[in-house]
């Protein structure tokens, strides 16, 4: 986790990059697990794409459903869920989700990792088994958890997409290696990459919309845009708003998740 403090307006701006007219896209940071906040801010998206009139809406979760909060399983069949309302609905596989699947093999050392990154919360949230969670060895959740989850979960949550390209804009979960074409990127730097990113300043052709770097605000700078606001713990779940070239952001209301516990 890596925090740090940026300034920015949520005020609606205008640059150069743009998406395709009659298009709007909204794209949402890391959730982890804060299915209340998932909540609030598709409200806030609502209403704000009823009071802006018709369009093309593409939404995008930028990747990071589960791990760390405490409704991960309940996140996930909320995104599941939202195509109905929004069609053209699009999911990133974040690094989280990539150690969620990979656990689901069976595999004890991957089901310890993924433990130790913040799945312990998500392998709470699907645990139906008679067997105490808190009792239970790492070789018996890595056993009895697959079972536990849903197919349709994990079929959700495995196509889902690395990369996606509207207009101007790139959507990935954690950033791109500077000097390297779109389409040669790998998924680990893709799902993974952190300060060969975060600190590159060159013009990578296209405004780089990620999460998976926590800061306490919008990190928005010439070549990027960072969006995750550490939901799971602000309480602030961000999405940027995109159409022609105008961009602005959407932010829940800040409940922590120690507030949530004292409410």
């Amino acid at each position: 986790m890596f925090w740090k403090r940026t300034s920015k307006s949520d005020e609606t701006a205008r640059s150069s990059f743009s998406v395709p007219e009659g298009q709007r896209v909204y794209a949402i940071g890391d959730i982890h697990g804060r299915d209340d906040l998932f909540a609030e801010l598709l409200d806030q998206i609502r209403a704000d794409n009823a009071n802006r009139g018709p369009a093309r809406v593409t939404l995008i979760l930028l990747g990071d459903l589960i791990d760390r909060g405490p409704e991960s399983a309940e996140v996930v069949e909320r995104a599941m869920s939202l195509h109905h309302e929004f069609p053209d609905t699009r999911l990133l596989i974040g690094n989280h989700e990539e150690c969620f699947l990979a656990a689901l093999t069976g595999d004890v050392r991957r089901l310890r990792y993924f433990m130790r990154i913040g799945g312990d919360a998500t392998v709470a949230s699907y645990w139906n088994d008679d067997l105490s969670l808190t009792s239970a060895s790492f070789e018996e959740v890595a056993e009895r958890l697959p079972a536990m989850v849903p197919e349709a979960h994990v079929n959700f949550l495995g196509q889902g997409e690395d990369i996606i390209t509207i207009g101007d804009y790139v959507f990935v979960h954690a950033g791109i290696r500077p000097g390297i074409a779109l389409e040669r990127q790998s998924f680990a730097d893709l799902r993974w990459i952190r300060e060969d990113f975060l600190q590159d300043e060159r013009d990578h052709g296209v405004m780089v919309v990620h999460g998976h770097t926590i800061r306490d605000e919008i990190d928005e700078c010439p070549n990027r845009i960072g969006i995750d606001t550490g939901a799971y713990r602000s309480g602030v779940l961000t999405a940027i708003v995109l159409e022609g070239t105008a961009r602005c952001y959407l932010k829940t209301k800040g409940v922590s998740m120690s507030g949530l516990a004292a409410a």
